[in-house]
Order: structure tokens, then sequence, then C-alpha cells
């Protein structure tokens, strides 16, 4: 496409050459540009993406820039335009995804059931707000057959603007939790929110719903469109036989229309069999059929990073990198996997957690309500990093029968340094926060302590790290 048609799309002047082609992906990052593509330059909090439009082979922003450039009052209103412009080009079924938790595990599931029926393009990392959507769908071409597009929500109205963006054949809300009740007030209003995906429904869409959460099974009044539900034994898509193997991986039969198959996960987390039912569920809505589902699913490795993935050090020491995202519910699954992993492999658990954020007020609750959750499951070690975190540790307190210890650190520097200093080859340690605590650097510390301890030399006489506790290690 020539900058003079995207500018048509967009309703902006071209400044530069109006005939410079545009026949690769948009991006906004210039570090990773794309030769041929279209750099969207966003003027953020701290950078303005003009500054580094240099090389770039076209731009599309809010003012000139030395490379031919498509300017508009709003670039990231500008390519939700040209986004939708392009989906209305393709002819592909449009995938959407949402929930308070699960999005990006189904996502991936449902994208490797996909691939072997046709060409997919499906959302990276979680790439899922009003930037993502737009950015994911440009990388689609003529030859894709399947979209799958993840879509996240922080106010009523988002998802809704996602959907006129992309508007879905088939989507699906793994659940309603807590995640980003701070922005929302209250659980009702995130339903609310996650449930504009499915009113954007066509009438012969389908609509593919949790039917173990009321406030997501009450979504189905909201559609015209076909209703498949999954989760319970009276759910169209359905589970049973569950067990569990010693990495804390599940194993099922799943069964639709009295059909079965075996099933073996490959991902670590109870949690996981939801998100695999859901993405199944979205595949049968395509016409997949259930024994090549089942397949993918026992075939599908992680392909998102730093969600529940398994890592085992030389010496044996098993670390469990959870630290893409975090809230109450993804955290106790977690903790649940983590407390499955340690009984089986008669490993001592360690659980390095840390602020989840966005919860508002309910916030000190969400974190004591892990804490509790931690005592419960008898994790043997819990290490808390950050002051804002600190209500896991009154959770843990109120478990009367919870004999572990509990630590507390200033700063992931601080826990790491202690973590080097006590962990056992004999030890399993889950590594979860939200994304902006960066926690991941914990888990990589762990995984290559040569490294973490050459860029951060101790001082002669410097004291070693210190962490509240009781003292011992343990």
């Amino acid at each position: 496409m020539t900058l003079s048609r995207i500018a048509q799309v967009v309703g902006g002047q071209v400044v530069g050459d109006p005939d410079v082609v545009v026949d690769a992906p948009a991006y906004i990052d210039s570090r990773q540009a794309v030769p041929g593509g279209l750099f969207v330059a966003i003027v953020g909090e701290h950078v303005d993406g003009h500054d580094y439009a240099d090389g770039a082979h076209a731009v599309l922003g809010s003012r000139a820039t030395a490379a031919p450039t498509v300017v508009v009052r709003d670039p990231v209103v500008a390519l939700g335009k040209l986004a939708a412009h392009v989906i209305r080009r393709l002819d592909a079924t449009v995938f959407a995804v949402t929930g308070s938790q699960g999005k990006t595990g189904t996502k991936d599931y449902l994208a490797r059931m996909l691939a072997p029926a046709g060409s997919t393009v499906a959302t990276t990392s979680n790439n899922n707000n009003e930037l993502g959507v737009p950015l994911t769908v440009l990388r689609a071409h003529p030859e894709t057959r399947f979209l799958v597009l993840e879509m996240g929500a922080r106010r009523i109205g988002h998802i809704k603007y996602l959907c006129e963006i992309a508007p879905p054949h088939i989507a699906a809300v793994t659940n309603v939790g807590t995640a980003h009740i701070g922005e929302f007030g209250s659980r009702d209003s995130i339903a609310f929110a996650k449930g504009e995906i499915v009113a954007a429904l066509p009438e012969d869409g389908t609509a593919v719903l949790n039917g173990g959460d009321p406030l997501v099974a009450a979504m189905a009044s909201r559609t015209r469109a076909r209703v498949l539900t999954f989760g319970p034994d009276d759910a169209d898509v359905s589970e049973r036989g569950a067990e569990v193997d010693d990495l804390g991986r599940v194993s099922f039969e799943i069964g639709y229309a009295d059909e079965w198959h075996p099933v073996h996960l490959r991902q670590s987390g109870l949690h996981q069999a939801q998100n695999a039912l859901a993405a199944a569920t979205m595949a049968l809505a395509a016409g997949v059929p259930l024994a090549d589902i089942a397949s993918a699913l026992t075939a599908t490795t992680t392909t998102s990073p730093m969600r529940m993935e398994m890592h085992e050090r030389a010496d044996g020491l098993i670390v469990v990198n959870d630290a893409y995202n975090a809230n109450p519910a993804s955290t106790k699954a977690a903790l649940e996997s983590l407390s499955v992993i340690g009984r089986r492999r008669h490993r001592r658990t360690i659980a390095v957690l840390g602020e989840m954020r966005e919860l508002g007020r309910e916030s000190f609750q969400g974190h004591a309500e892990v804490g509790r959750a931690a005592g419960r499951l008898g994790i043997e070690v819990v290490v808390v990093i950050g002051e804002a975190a600190a209500g896991v540790v009154e959770g843990l307190e109120k478990v009367i029968a919870w004999t572990g210890d509990a630590l507390v650190a200033e700063d992931r520097d601080e826990a790491i340094g202690w973590l080097l200093e006590n962990v056992l080859p004999e030890d399993v340690v889950l590594v979860k926060a939200s994304h902006g605590v960066e926690l991941w650097e914990v888990a990589d510390a762990l995984l290559d302590p040569d490294a973490w301890r050459a860029e951060h030399p101790v001082e002669p006489g410097e004291a070693e790290s210190e962490v509240e506790g009781d003292g011992s290690t343990p």
C-alpha cells in the first residue's frame, strides 16, 4: 500500500514521497525496525517516537519527520483505522479472546490447533490493547486464513473499540476475576467490559463462554450468536479423569457431543486445563475435528515467554518462571502448581512473590489472599519483594497451621542475594509478580548465578544481603 493510499484511509496528509510502498508490517519500536514497514511514531510520557524516525522506510505520525510521513492528528487512532481497512480485505476467520486470566494461554493453544488447517497469525506476547491489536492485524497477509487476537480491557468500552477494528467471528471469555479491579471498581463492571466481546458478534458467529463462571455464563444474553460453553460436566466441552504428574502437568480426556479423546498437556499448572478447554471450544466452532484438537493440545509447548516456564539448573534446582504478569487468581493457581511439584518430587518449595498491580483499593486484601493460599498449601519459604506486596506476609500469618518461613526483601537485588546463598539444588522455586516488577530477573539470576554475581560484585567489607525473617537458613 502506498503512503498516498494510507493517507486516504486514515485521513492524513503525506509529507515526502506519496508513492512510497509499504509492503511489511507496522511497528512502534525503532529498535525492532521492519524493512519496508511502517513506523508508527507515538508521543509517550517519556519518549517521543518522532525523535527515532531517522532511517525509517515510512512513518505514521503527528508531525513530519526526516522519512516520508503520513501526518495525522492521532497516530494511535489512525493505526486502528488502517488495521480496520486491512481486515475488511482479508478472507480470514477472526477469533477474539478475553478474560481476567488465561487469555494468553488460550490464544497460544488455539493458534497451535489452527495452524495445520491454514496460515495463522496470532497475537504475540500480550499485545492486546489499542496498539497491539492493530499491529497484529497488520501482520496478516492475503493468504492468512485464521487471525487470533487477544483483547484486554482497562475500561468499559475498550473491547468494544477493539472489536470495531477487528470484528470477531468467534469470541471467547475465559473468566471474570479481579485483575484491573482498581480501574473498574467491581467484578460486575469487569464482566460488563469483557462481555463487549460477545456483544460484537454477528448472528452467524459463535460465543464461547466459561460455563463454570456465573458472570461469564450470563453473557449469553448479550449476544445474537450461537453459544458454546466449556468447563463443568454439563458444558458443551468438558474434561474427565484429570491427573497431574510430578511437574504439575495435567492429563485428561476432552469431550464434545459424546466423543472423547486423551490429552496430555506439556505446560505446568492445573489451570492450563481450562485454557485448553476454552481454546478447544473455539477451534470446534471453526470446524476443527476433536481428534485433531486433542493431538494439537498434547503437542503444544509454551509459546509465550515467562508463563509457567519450567527450567532445571545443571545441579537439579527447578525454577518456574511465571513472572510475566500476576493477579490473585493466577498467583494462587501458580502456587497450587508449586505445591504439587514439591510434594511429588519431595522438594522444598520456595515462592518468590512481588507486587500484583492495578488492584486499587483491593490491593492489600488481594496480597493477603495470596498469602493465605500459600500458607494453606504449605509453601515452605515465601520471599516477598517490596512494600507493596507486604499483605502477603499478613495473609501467611493468618494460617495458624503454617510453619514455614516468610522473608521480606526491599528489592530484587536483595532477594537475589539471599536466594543465591540459601537455595539448594533440591528446591523448586516459583517466581511470580506483575510485569512492571520485572521479577524475571530473579529467575535469570537463579539459573545463571555466575553472570549475576559478575554484574553485582560485592565490595570488600560489604555485608551480605539481609532479608527480614527469623535469621535461619530454610
